[in-house]
């Protein structure tokens, strides 16, 4: 079967769980093969993402550090942003370049996704060495393939995330490196998961007020907030652009009395099962959700020992959930479904656009008891700033705002704040600067 070659600059959008850095990428130029149609035919550009035959990407490695002890993987959207996925390992070929073939995406949407050499700390990086946005494929002119012709994209990687002076192996067990966060965190073993990380055994980050430990507060108990994705909550993860800076921000607000003092207690995802431990609904194409079993190990093995090991209220009054992007999705789902466990929630940038609507729309719709504080944040540019976007960017906004009118309509007593910010993307940035108002939304001094 013949292979037709395009040429494509490298296209980048930032989104989801791939860092959001805008630095340019340079593609590699991709010769041409002899056309299959007469040239004076008009071009029909498509996504390479629609062709049923697939489409196969031809890397370059401009830094000649990927071989067979570290190879090239594809990180994105198609598969939960796992930067060591062997079902997405390019091969080398004897040309030195790297392929990987790809079947057309269930759903045909445009992918998001970034090149690995297994792990986030071995990301693709410009030439600056600073971290790029996500890649996104460019249209290709179908009227010059000939019937089920796979195109052929090539693209290049500049330079890798060990090549940065700052960089530092993994050394030992990286789930124990230590923590640079303010205040007293303490780490709480979970074992368990779902959606494929049943038997991983991980950390609960559980950090703890000032003035836990004096003396005078021995007998005093605090309301408890649980935060999806642990990894990115109180330092910066190396697969995160930033942090949320929980505990910096906390600190701050408790210290200064602006509000009540509460334990925060962190719930690391399972990594690569990431997207289905933390799908409540069959929203996502290809992806199994397993979010109401995580939701269930939750309630029945983790709150009980935070319960037994730390001085914490109990009762839906004195419980949160939150999280962001489909973490969000699963706090919502998890005070929904369980209203006489968690009575207030914290949700960044919902996951609830166009593209899933039906799927959320039918949970939505299901919903017979909504909690009692509810915070939702979103920005104006969650898919990025390029005008292309902007129609998906007012679809989420649109899709919160219908949201909290629906809220005041079946649950007039529940207490609501909406915060959007015009110029916010999708980024754990976007997230920290947002936290002051939702902590003080959340536990606003009585």
């Amino acid at each position: 079967m013949l292979l037709f070659a395009v040429k494509v600059p490298t296209s980048l959008a930032p989104l989801g769980r791939g860092p959001n850095a805008q630095s340019p990428m340079h593609g590699r130029a991709a010769s041409t093969t002899t056309p299959a149609v007469a040239p004076s035919q008009p071009a029909k550009l498509v996504q390479p993402e629609s062709l049923p035959q697939g489409f196969i990407l031809i890397v370059e490695d401009r830094a000649k550090l990927a071989g067979q002890a570290s190879p090239i993987y594809l990180a994105g959207s198609m598969n939960g942003w796992n930067p060591g996925d062997a079902n997405f390992k390019l091969t080398a070929q004897s040309d030195m370049l790297w392929r990987i073939q790809l079947p057309q995406p269930k759903n045909g949407e445009p992918i998001e996704f970034k090149f690995t050499r297994g792990s986030w700390k071995l990301e693709e990086l410009v030439d600056d060495l600073s971290s790029p946005g996500n890649r996104t494929l460019p249209k290709i002119d179908v009227s010059k393939l000939k019937a089920g012709e796979i195109p052929t994209i090539e693209l290049s990687v500049a330079k890798w995330g060990d090549q940065k002076t700052d960089y530092v192996p993994d050394a030992g067990n990286p789930a124990y490196a230590p923590i640079n966060a303010t205040g007293n965190l303490k780490r709480l073993q979970m074992v368990g998961g779902s959606g494929g990380a049943e038997g991983r055994t991980r950390d609960c980050l559980v950090w703890l007020p000032p003035g836990y430990d004096d003396a005078a507060n021995a007998k005093k108990t605090y309301p408890v907030l649980y935060l999806f994705d642990a990894q990115n909550l109180f330092s910066k993860a190396a697969s995160a652009p930033d942090e949320w800076s929980v505990d910096e921000t906390a600190t701050e607000l408790i210290s200064k009395k602006k509000v009540e003092p509460f334990i925060v207690v962190g719930l690391p995802h399972g990594s690569g099962a990431r997207m289905s431990e933390y799908l409540p609904v069959a929203a996502i194409p290809g992806v199994t959700p397993a979010g109401a079993e995580f939701v269930s190990m939750l309630m029945t093995q983790v709150m009980p020992r935070v319960e037994r090991g730390f001085r914490v209220k109990t009762g839906p009054e004195s419980t949160a959930i939150g999280g962001s992007s489909l973490g969000a999705a699963m706090a919502l789902y998890a005070a929904t479904s369980h209203p006489e466990v968690f009575g207030s929630v914290l949700a960044e940038s919902l996951p609830f656009d166009a593209a899933t609507q039906p799927s959320w729309e039918s949970y939505l719709s299901g919903v017979k008891v909504w909690p009692g504080r509810l915070y939702l944040g979103m920005g104006g540019q969650e898919t990025g700033p390029e005008p292309a976007k902007a129609e998906r960017n007012k679809a989420y906004v649109a899709a919160v705002r219908a949201l909290d009118a629906r809220i005041a309509k079946d649950s007039p007593r529940t207490v609501r704040l909406v915060v959007v910010d015009e110029a916010a993307e999708h980024n754990e940035g976007a997230w920290g600067k947002r936290l002051p108002g939702a902590l003080g939304f959340l536990y606003e001094r009585k």
